[in-house]
């Protein structure tokens, strides 16, 4: 059948990580992008979770694996409540099986990000706790990561717009102060979902290309990722988010 493509068909592999705390709607964002779905009773991710979609760029077959983060976050508390523990010796117990939980986290923690090259960092624009949150999150993905991986900064449940708590403005200003690119979105209403995980797929195969293109003139075509291959977006990804990271 003309112009059909198995689903195991695809020219490059992309992992993407969701990150961000329990309740901003990460895997509302994963459901909507992968199946057009979406879940009121939507309840916490339990295990690490993933799914995929492609799409086509520039003629080109991307396969999106998108993680979902889940114990990460339960753990990441439990790690915060160690470190209080700590010295109280009437703890002891206590405090061993924390040591335990975040040998644990530190391994579930490097696995998840391990491969990544891109990510969206999500908050609840009605809740500026988890806006909060964001530098805490983007720290942990630039310890795990190369710094320079491809992030777009989620704002989402747009559509609850008399509970907005967190403006578009420092959204924007976050971001631009860290390079990093933008939208708001609403998984309920199917807002800027899309665009956001195309605009960060675009972003890694364009970098991706432009590092062929180096290459190739270098007269080194042999450096050409091949299908599936993991993409260093370090030195790229900088000088093209300093023409514009932001959008709404």
């Amino acid at each position: 059948m003309a112009g059909y493509r198995a689903e195991d068909d695809y020219d490059y592999l992309f992992k993407v990580v969701l990150i961000g705390d329990s309740g901003v709607g990460k895997s509302n964002l994963l459901s909507r992008f992968t199946r057009n779905e979406f879940s009121l009773e939507s309840k916490s991710t339990i295990g690490v979770e993933f799914a995929t979609r492609s799409l086509n760029v520039d003629g080109k077959v991307i396969k999106a694996q998108i993680w979902d983060t889940a114990g990460q976050e339960s753990h990441k508390e439990m790690m915060i409540a160690y470190q209080d523990l700590e010295s109280d010796l009437r703890m002891e117990f206590v405090s061993l099986v924390f040591s335990i939980n975040l040998v644990w986290y530190r391994a579930i923690t490097s696995a998840y990000y391990r491969g990544a090259v891109g990510a969206l960092l999500v908050y609840d624009v009605t809740r500026h706790s988890t806006f909060e949150n964001v530098e805490r999150w983007l720290r942990e993905l630039r310890d795990h990561t190369d710094p320079n991986i491809v992030v777009m900064l989620i704002g989402n449940k747009s559509d609850l717009r008399h509970l907005v708590a967190v403006s578009t403005e420092d959204g924007k200003s976050f971001a631009e102060k860290e390079f990093l690119y933008f939208m708001e979105t609403s998984a309920l209403e199917a807002t800027n979902v899309e665009n956001a995980f195309a605009e960060v797929l675009t972003q890694i195969y364009h970098i991706m290309s432009k590092k062929a293109m180096e290459t190739s003139e270098e007269g080194n075509a042999s450096a050409v990722p091949s299908k599936g291959e993991k993409i260093d977006v370090s030195k790229d990804v900088s000088a093209m988010k300093k023409g514009g990271c932001c959008s709404s």
